[in-house]
């Protein structure tokens, strides 16, 4: 959790808002997770018109980072 509040004071960061962060965990638009349990969430925030990512430790609550994933393209259907 320090980890995540270290990294939420870079200024790329900073106006990413709670509610988008619970947006994405709790509607996520594509899952996955990684090799060492934590699990990546990835949402669209209109208001920002970008993917947002946010990576969940492997309690599947804790919060670890949150970001512009600007590499992301969505997949329809596939």
């Amino acid at each position: 959790m320090k980890y995540f509040l270290y990294t939420r004071q870079r200024k790329d960061r900073k106006f990413i808002k709670d509610e988008w962060i619970k947006m994405v965990v709790e509607k996520p638009i594509k899952v996955e997770v990684q090799l060492d349990g934590r699990i990546k969430k990835w949402g669209y925030i209109e208001e920002a018109d970008k993917y947002l990512r946010v990576i969940i430790l492997e309690d599947g609550q804790t919060v670890h980072n949150a970001f512009f994933d600007r590499g992301f393209k969505r997949r329809e259907n596939k």
